[in-house]
């Protein structure tokens, strides 16, 4: 069985309109995108908390999927009528029937973090080499695989820095990988803190298939007054701004404190803020993002 894909360039205020009522008539999913993704128009909308966002860009690609039979000039002119607009000019192209799961699964190979450090989804062979850790992770709804720079610096960090037996915290812990990889790196004990319900889930469920012993937290429900030998935060500079004596009185005396989702432009901004508390390392940088470290004066 073939697909059809329809995309519909329309404006702000017709996207979610349009798009409700192609669903409503017969589209199997539509998904919606920046018409001037890749030009000098393009918008970047990021959604970072207490921020002001855009909800949809000026411009916008509808993208719908109807199945092979259907008459999709038929549905667009209804689609257009329901909504009370001209009906809009659209591309069609025919999408060929794929193994969607083997295809998804051929995009996200093994990677390796650092000479001991890998991270393999569950369809491929873990690495054997003799010292190995691996962290068996899947893409999912939440975010962490691995391959995001911030990601990776901070598991690179906690590859040198750990020590057995120290507590952790991961506050926002997306799909948990920095919490398990904690753990398999001889950690005491390690929570994880996410504001989202959804990556809590999928952090207990990463954790059962690492075999590994995870505290996750929706944020008021970690415990009070707790301490921990090290606080990772790797969320985006809004939040570290905003989080940021919190995650201090988190962090013991003498304990350390990693930060990641900061551009380079950010650092230095970010710095000065946690040099009230912390005495810092040299950031590390990768691709253009940054992974600020310190230790907590007396």
């Amino acid at each position: 069985m073939h697909y059809q894909q329809v995309v519909i360039t329309v404006t702000q205020d017709q996207v979610d309109q349009l798009s409700d009522a192609l669903i409503e008539n017969g589209a199997l999913s539509t998904a919606i995108e920046d018409a001037n993704a890749g030009n000098d128009n393009e918008q970047p909308i990021f959604g970072e908390p207490d921020m002001p966002t855009e909800q949809v860009w000026q411009q916008s690609n509808i993208v719908a999927l109807f199945d092979e039979n259907t008459d999709i000039d038929s549905v667009v002119s209804t689609a257009a009528q329901e909504c009370a607009i001209a009906k809009p000019q659209y591309y069609l192209e025919t999408i060929p029937e794929q193994d969607w799961v083997r295809l998804t699964q051929s995009q996200f190979d093994p990677i390796q973090i650092s000479s001991r450090l890998w991270i393999t989804p569950s369809w491929h062979n873990q690495p054997t080499q003799p010292g190995v850790i691996n962290l068996q992770l899947d893409p999912g709804l939440a975010f962490g695989t691995g391959s995001h720079p911030t990601t990776r610096l901070c598991l690179q960090w906690l590859d040198k820095h750990v020590r057995s037996g120290e507590t952790l915290l991961d506050y926002g812990c997306g799909s948990g990988i920095l919490t398990i990889a904690a753990l398999k790196l001889g950690v005491g004990r390690a929570c994880g803190v996410d504001i989202d319900p959804q990556a809590i889930r999928a952090s207990q469920d990463n954790a059962v298939q690492n075999q590994v012993r995870a505290e996750f937290y929706l944020p008021d429900n970690l415990p009070a007054g707790q301490k921990f030998d090290i606080v990772v935060a790797n969320i985006l500079a809004n939040p570290l701004r905003m989080l940021a004596q919190m995650l201090a009185e988190r962090t013991r005396t003498g304990g350390e404190i990693v930060l990641s989702g900061i551009l380079a432009e950010q650092t230095e901004e970010l710095s000065e803020i946690y040099r009230q508390w912390f005495d810092l390392n040299s950031p590390k940088t990768l691709d253009g993002w940054v992974c600020i470290s310190g230790r907590k004066r007396a």
